[in-house]
């Protein structure tokens, strides 16, 4: 998507996924146990570990294309962060696979607000694992995406695309969710579009409840069901997908 858009990107922000790794693994252990922890290093770890030095993935190669180097942030509501995006002035924050909640002064610095990819037909699986929950509750029988518009509450704000996917046969939960947003980064291109152009059709929904990580009782239950979190072929698309720039 870096690539697609006509548009000036001005800002290309990274959420720091170590800044708490410890304290986030230990949370994660006592909620949902051990199964969870190849999702965690396929989806987290892998992509900066499984390359060697020096090399550069897909999003940091298509960086130095447009000549935004990546700056990676602890907190995003920051001052500092603030303060960068104040002197910059996007017109637009649009966020993607981002695991931190914008404070509404943060999306303030934008003119026109911000737009977020979510991998699930919102309402449906609002949280951190969606494609999870999707398996979990009915074999992906309601999978796709959903652009919406940022607000300071997790997966709330008003829809302003959506789209259904087929899922792929026997994919893991990793496997669906790169297949979600990479028909995702599309809807993206599109609702910019739409936005540029002053078409803003954004439509509220009763939300539905939050969906957290899994406990260790749900992983075991879907397991049980046959679904599996990532696989091998997850590791080496996250090498694929990795590098020092991510």
């Amino acid at each position: 998507m870096l690539r697609e858009t006509p548009h000036e990107v001005v800002l290309l922000g990274l959420s720091d996924a170590w800044r708490d790794r410890r304290a986030s693994t230990r949370r994660h252990l006592a909620r949902s146990g051990p199964r969870i922890l190849p999702w965690l290093f396929a989806e987290f770890a892998a992509p900066r570990l499984l390359r060697g030095n020096g090399a550069v993935g897909p999003l940091g190669a298509a960086a130095l294309e447009r000549r935004v180097p990546p700056t990676t942030t602890a907190s995003v509501n920051s001052a500092a962060t603030q303060g960068m995006l104040e002197a910059l002035r996007p017109d637009l924050i649009v966020t993607c696979h981002f695991d931190q909640i914008l404070a509404p002064a943060t999306i303030a610095t934008a003119r026109l607000g911000g737009i977020n990819l979510h991998p699930s037909l919102l309402p449906l699986h609002r949280g951190p694992m969606p494609c999870f929950w999707a398996a979990a509750d009915g074999g992906n029988a309601h999978l796709g995406v959903t652009v919406h518009r940022l607000v300071p509450r997790i997966d709330a704000g008003a829809i302003l695309a959506q789209r259904a996917v087929q899922p792929l046969v026997g994919a893991t939960v990793s496997a669906t969710a790169r297949q979600l947003h990479l028909v995702g980064a599309e809807l993206l291109l599109q609702v910019i579009e739409d936005i540029a152009d002053g078409r803003d059709l954004g439509r509220d929904v009763p939300l539905l409840p939050y969906r957290p990580f899994p406990t260790r009782v749900d992983l075991a239950a879907a397991a049980k069901r046959g679904v599996r979190l990532t696989g091998w072929a997850d590791l080496r698309a996250a090498r694929a997908l990795g590098g020092t720039l991510l």
